[in-house]
């Protein structure tokens, strides 16, 4: 890969992307809320809807915070826990069972939306797009598992990855230490950007309503009172 281009893809690209991602959800938000939703095919094929949607959200969830923590945690707050090669073969094993478990009911929502021909037809096109980037993504994350596992020795990628994602988040870009890693890596890397790029324009922005609601547990009690009228009250027997 070009040293411009690599520079461009992981030390400009994530600003792009972040900065779409925050600001074009909170247009959505603000112009066209009722699209901010994910609609609803339920009646149809419903038990394949409940295996795959199940599956598949357990299985990102897990993932997306997996990332976040194993990414953004320094080695420094856990190498008097754990060692940063166990914390690897952690990662690997947790890693590619939640994203097996992602990627069969990524898989089942796929088929649903495509073999049958009344979902077919009800569905937007963002929507079959996003579905097959985000199985393309999820493949491109297994296939990073054997280089992973060759690395658990030194535990080399994925303190290159974590000293890459937490110098993007406190703004130091430098993507020199990732030249020498494995192409999987990059291209898992460079997509899993683009889906946050593509974010707020896809059914993936009601992934912030199910944050919202954790709020929603928290919130005072709604407090009800009554508006008086000035009607004249009711007599014995229902008349005024």
């Amino acid at each position: 890969m070009p040293i411009a281009l690599h520079n461009f893809l992981f030390n400009v690209y994530p600003y792009i992307c972040l900065a779409v991602f925050l600001m074009g959800s909170l247009a959505r938000f603000d112009r066209d809320q009722y699209t901010w939703k994910s609609d609803s095919s339920q009646m149809l094929r419903a038990g394949q809807l409940r295996w795959g949607s199940n599956l598949f959200h357990i299985g990102i969830l897990f993932l997306l915070f997996g990332h976040t923590v194993g990414l953004l945690t320094p080695h420094f707050m856990y190498e008097w826990l754990i060692t940063a090669p166990q914390k690897q073969m952690l990662a690997i094993i947790s890693g590619g069972t939640a994203g097996l478990v992602c990627f069969i009911g990524l898989s089942l929502l796929l088929h649903r939306r495509i073999a049958d021909p009344r979902i077919r037809r009800t569905s937007h096109r963002t929507d079959l797009a996003i579905l097959i980037i985000l199985w393309v993504q999820l493949v491109l994350g297994l296939a990073t598992l054997p280089a992973s596992f060759s690395h658990r020795a030194d535990a080399h990628a994925m303190l290159v990855l974590a000293d890459w994602a937490q110098r993007i988040v406190t703004f130091r870009p430098d993507a020199a230490g990732l030249v020498a890693l494995d192409w999987p890596f990059k291209v898992h890397m460079v997509l899993g950007m683009t889906i946050f790029l593509l974010f707020p324009f896809s059914r993936l922005v009601h992934v912030w309503s199910g944050f919202a609601s954790v709020a929603y547990l928290a919130r005072p009690y709604q407090l009800v009172r009554a508006r008086r009228l000035n009607l004249p009250s009711k007599q014995p027997g229902g008349r005024p």
